[in-house]
């Protein structure tokens, strides 16, 4: 597969986007990345991710390549013109806005359904509908009350995963939902109504510890507590201070261990002949090991356990995956320079970017375009509308719209605050 965009799967099919934060912009990006040409709407102060700090500075850059960015404000008749417009073109309409909020602004599925009867609309929300459905929600919220951070922390001390998984996995199933909703107007001719939600996101990541307890009547034990099914399955602290994760998880794997390692007493001690002795004996076995791999260094390590072929894992920050040598090798990080505007740090930032970890026909799929500036494609999509230059004019100077490197006019435009996230 070569990397034009005429290649791809959803070449062809227009999305439009009402999104912000990560579980909205996360769907629009794979359909991206598909092929799909994705247009993001943006109030006409642009999309608050752009300017976030923090644990936020990276949302913009890192869920939106691949769109194009027009700056509109909605709350404007005229503003809501343009948005009918694009919708009635499109194949799917994606919003992760609080429930309610498009209905107000007469882009619920109801009037949009309408105007397009094969729209597929794709909300993202917190809960999906039922009496949790008022509730605002963040990805922190329901791993709290979805089981994970429990899961994840020591017993008392519940912690979230160090990363948006909700959020970012929730944008995923939006993507599949319309995939499949696109497939099934292929039968029907008919748009049809897709919902993702964090909620219900989060109870599918902790099914299986659901279903563990139904099978054995035992509940699972957060991770830091479980009883792990294999006796070397954990991080070792070694030499100089450094850590890695070693995993030993069946007897002919033991047996390789202890050769390489020199632990011949350990190998022939009948108590721990197989892994569930092994189990039984972390007690006293892993303080044992402990010491012994304390002699080593984390790069002596790796070398032996990959020469025999057992699984291990350096502890990466990451800000070390920038330079990992697989991925480089393999194209799994794009190069990509952020405009000013979608970097957070007011000037362009060049750096690398993960791709979707997938292949197609031996492939990734390519970044086709960085993350656009606010506005970039606000005249080209305008005119493509049938707008005329003296139209164009007129909505930039009312603060309508705005273009790329234009100031924006003195019209209120509502922020995604004002919207409010789901």
């Amino acid at each position: 597969m070569n990397d034009t965009n005429q290649s791809l799967p959803y070449s062809g099919v227009r999305v439009v986007e009402m999104t912000h934060m990560v579980m909205g912009p996360t769907c629009g990006m794979v359909l991206a990345d598909l092929g799909a040409e994705v247009i993001k709407i943006e109030p006409v102060a642009g999309d608050s991710t752009r300017s976030l700090r923090g644990s936020g500075a990276g949302f913009f850059g890192t869920f939106n390549r691949n769109k194009k960015s027009i700056a509109v404000d909605v709350k404007d008749a005229r503003g809501i013109e343009v948005v009918h417009k694009l919708l009635a073109g499109a194949d799917i309409f994606s919003e992760n806005f609080k429930s309610g909020s498009m209905d107000k602004l007469g882009l619920g599925y109801a009037a949009l359904s309408k105007i397009n009867p094969r729209i597929i609309y794709v909300s993202h929300k917190g809960f999906l509908p039922g009496p949790y459905d008022h509730r605002t929600a963040l990805d922190e919220v329901v791993q709290m009350m979805g089981g994970l951070a429990y899961m994840t922390g020591p017993e008392g001390r519940p912690l979230r995963a160090g990363t948006s998984v909700n959020d970012i996995m929730g944008g995923m199933f939006g993507a599949i939902g319309a995939m499949a909703a696109l497939a099934q107007r292929e039968r029907t001719g008919k748009g049809q109504e897709v919902q993702s939600a964090l909620f219900e996101n989060n109870v599918f990541l902790v099914a299986q510890h659901m279903m563990q307890y139904a099978v054995t009547g035992t509940a699972a034990a957060p991770m830091p507590s479980r009883i792990s099914a294999w006796a070397v399955y954990d991080v070792f602290s070694v030499r100089n201070g450094e850590q890695i994760f070693l995993a030993v998880v069946s007897d002919t794997q033991w047996a390789l261990f202890c050769d390489a390692f020199g632990l011949d007493e350990l190998k022939s001690d009948e108590r721990i002949a197989t892994n569930n002795q092994r189990v039984e004996a972390r007690d006293w076995l892993l303080p044992r090991l402990r010491q012994h791999m304390a002699a080593f260094s984390a790069a002596e390590i790796s070398t032996i356990f990959e020469r025999i072929g057992l699984p291990y894992a350096p502890i990466t920050r990451p800000q070390d995956l920038f330079d990992d040598p697989h991925l480089l090798a393999t194209g799994g990080l794009a190069d990509v320079t952020l405009p000013p505007d979608a970097s957070g740090a007011g000037e362009a930032v060049s750096t690398r970017t993960a791709l979707l970890p997938l292949t197609l026909g031996g492939e990734r799929l390519r970044l086709r375009a960085a993350p656009p500036a606010l506005g970039q494609d606000t005249r080209a999509l305008l005119q493509q509308l049938g707008y005329t230059d003296d139209e164009l004019r007129q909505l930039v100077d009312a603060g309508v719209v705005r273009c790329q490197n234009e100031p924006a006019g003195d019209h209120p435009n509502p922020s995604a605050n004002e919207l409010a996230s789901a």
